[in-house]
């Protein structure tokens, strides 16, 4: 029978290297910096939302017109106050939404600009006074 040596053990006399910080060369393990995610991300369901939003409020605003200028003054006025709910929504709310509500209104001053234009193209004045 062998008896066994406290100072005869595989560890012994084995020198462990000193633990040091990676320099981030060479991918050293899990990332040391904190993953941050968006509190509020942005779905398609969000976007539909502030789109189909948008749409039904330049709608109503721009069937207040009467004519092609007064469409165009209601078209912009209704499209600022959106656009003025969609930088709130960015900053407290749901950035899907907003970003619905922002491409509708620049797709809804795109067309009152287009309504504009034909009207000023085919009278002599411009439109809007």
């Amino acid at each position: 029978m062998t008896i066994a040596r406290p100072d005869s053990g595989p560890d012994f006399g084995a020198v462990r290297p000193v633990p040091r910080t990676p320099s981030g060369l060479f991918p050293s393990g899990p990332p040391t910096r904190p993953t941050y995610r968006e509190p509020h991300p942005v779905t398609g369901g969000g976007v539909a939302a502030g789109a189909g939003a948008a749409a039904g409020w330049l709608l109503l605003f721009g069937l207040l017109g009467t004519d092609v200028a007064s469409y165009a003054w209601w078209t912009v006025i209704a499209g600022l106050l959106a656009w003025v709910t969609a930088l709130v929504l960015v900053r407290y709310g749901d950035r899907g939404v907003a970003t619905g509500v922002a491409i509708v209104t620049a797709g809804g001053w795109s067309i009152a600009a287009a309504v504009v234009a034909v009207r000023w193209a085919t009278s002599a004045d411009w439109p809007l006074w």
